[in-house]
């Protein structure tokens, strides 16, 4: 292998994560690593880009938190809980001697305050919520949900059984003394913004905000008020120090990778082979990522849109024309070098067990067929060759991407290419992405197609802001107040049943046909599914990646 600054010759891991074992560790050292954007805010309640929660999330802490070992909820703020009623009612204990990271202590009080006077506070839209939606159907249930009864325990009341309970109590539980007021005030929604002194920033987690440069770098130190210690006795997180560096073009990235600026990266298929060649660094191959790519068309009536558009974009028969005409296996191969397949659902191979082979219908590449539905749907073509509807309205698109995404600008491209083949008018515009999340998410609702991405969720109810009709990131259509299409009213009564079900099979064949019926129905344009691939310098040990985030990412350190 060529020489490096960091030494030594690339390794290429296959994660095996029942292999997992922390070794002890060492303290000091500082971690950096890059950030694909800045944050839109540093509230975590608000925070629902990944440029933000990317932030943020080393902050704060649940009272559970995923073991991405044994994939099964932990205790993190509490130390256990208690089962009762048939899983109706659920008694937290919290651990002894918790507290924030400016020192005062935590208690039940904010528990409570977490949940009662935020979360499920009407006027605060969150994501908590709205997986809580599922089960707190009335004002009265809502009331009753939570409750203190000492300082250290707070029960928690359900109507029925619950299944995504435990992964819910990991939101973060956030500091009473710090963001009552502005509750009580109403203008919670601007609390913590990019503004906001990083003293200000009081979490439970691992680490503490120290700075944040706008365009430049976020820096963190270890929390010394965090709870967890290792089998020796020693204050985690090992490593004291971390600076994250805000980095939108991806070259500069590579380059401040294999000069030994960072000590992590997360490639793109064009990376590889120069990675192949560096030496003293690891390239992990952790499978197809859970997260989605897809085109989405605005579909909400409280848009700015004219009605005509509106109308093109309600019509199944468009949707499924367009479906047809991206030619998705060219995407797979001249923009992931061969490292994706083509998708069609709104859920990856990566989900197990709700993903299965041949669950969704595939819409395989074919400009005929397209054209087919389009004279079906009452569209007609031009002399010009160009598309019109019926009412003369020449076929015309604006569709928007997040600027600095390589990745996602050729897949417009190739869009643009693609849909003008079957008459089709694409303007293809890139734009800051706190920009496009804005035009996403707020009134007007000024844009018409999009190009952007999606996390993916471990259990599907996670996801319910997005499925769900109700839902903030419901994003063709967002908190509707009448479910618009019968087709979506069958989802949200299949995400509800598949809620209240503990048993896991009839929860699994639940959202299979609720994924199936999103498929056929195609209010997002599925495109590609990547695989999930990371390099890391050989410097770090305990280095524990998934496709779901590290395993135990207090316990690395630097050799």
């Amino acid at each position: 292998m060529a020489s490096s600054p960091r030494g030594g010759a690339v390794r290429w891991v296959t994660v095996n994560p029942e292999e997992f074992q922390p070794l002890p560790g060492k303290e000091g050292g500082e971690l950096r690593f890059i950030l694909r954007g800045d944050p839109k805010t540093l509230n975590p309640v608000v925070a629902q880009e990944t440029t933000s929660t990317a932030v943020i999330g080393d902050l704060f802490s649940g009272l559970t938190k995923l073991d991405l070992k044994t994939m099964t909820y932990v205790p993190d703020l509490a130390k256990r809980w208690h089962v009762l009623d048939n899983g109706r009612r659920y008694i937290f204990e919290l651990r002894e001697n918790l507290r924030w990271s400016d020192g005062h202590p935590i208690s039940a009080d904010d528990v409570v305050f977490t949940y009662r006077d935020v979360y499920l506070n009407p006027q605060i839209p969150n994501s908590t919520a709205d997986m809580l939606k599922g089960v707190l159907k009335t004002p009265q249930q809502v009331r009753n949900f939570v409750r203190k009864l000492d300082e250290k325990r707070v029960e928690f009341r359900l109507p029925e059984p619950f299944a995504p309970f435990l992964g819910i109590m990991a939101s973060p539980i956030l500091p009473r003394h710090k963001l009552e007021r502005y509750v009580k005030e109403g203008n919670f929604m601007s609390a913590w913004n990019v503004s906001t002194p990083p003293s200000q920033i009081v979490g439970s987690g691992p680490y503490r905000l120290v700075r944040y440069v706008k365009g430049q770098r976020v820096e963190y130190e270890a929390n010394p008020y965090y709870y967890e210690r290792d089998d020796m006795g020693k204050h985690l997180p090992y490593i004291k120090r971390k600076v994250g560096y805000i980095l939108q073009d991806p070259d500069t990235a590579l380059l401040m990778y294999t000069t030994g600026g960072v000590d992590m990266l997360s490639p793109r298929p064009q990376d590889l082979l120069v990675l192949s060649k560096l030496g003293g660094s690891s390239l992990y191959n952790l499978g197809p990522t859970p997260a989605i790519t897809f085109l989405v068309f605005n579909q909400n009536p409280r848009s700015s849109l004219p009605q005509y558009k509106l109308r093109w974009f309600q019509n199944k028969l468009f949707r499924l024309a367009v479906s047809y005409a991206i030619d998705r296996e060219s995407m797979c191969t001249l923009v992931y070098n061969g490292l994706a397949v083509p998708l069609y659902g709104p859920i990856t191979p990566a989900n197990r067990p709700y993903y299965k082979e041949g669950l969704f219908p595939q819409y395989s590449y074919s400009p005929q067929k397209a054209k087919e539905l389009l004279l079906k749907a009452g569209f007609r073509y031009g002399k010009d060759g160009w598309l019109r509807d019926a009412e003369g309205h020449t076929v015309e698109i604006v569709l928007l991407t997040n600027a600095d995404n390589k990745e996602r600008e050729k897949l417009g491209n190739m869009i643009k290419e693609d849909l003008e083949k079957i008459g089709i008018k694409v303007i293809f515009r890139t734009l800051d992405f706190n920009t496009l999340v804005r035009k996403l998410s707020t009134p007007p609702y000024d844009w018409e197609a999009v190009i952007i991405g999606l996390t993916g969720s471990l259990d599907p109810h996670f996801g319910r802001n997005v499925w769900h009709s109700s839902g903030t990131l419901h994003i063709w259509n967002p908190m509707q107040k009448k479910t618009a299409t019968q087709w979506e009213a069958r989802v949200d009564a299949l995400l509800d049943r598949a809620a209240s079900t503990l048993d896991q099979k009839v929860r699994i064949s639940l959202y299979q046909e609720a994924f199936r019926i999103i498929a056929e129905e195609q209010p997002m344009i599925f495109l590609v599914a990547p695989q999930s691939i990371l390099s890391v310098s050989d410097r770090l040990n305990n280095v524990f990646p998934t496709v779901w985030g590290f395993y135990r990412e207090e316990s690395m350190f630097f050799k």
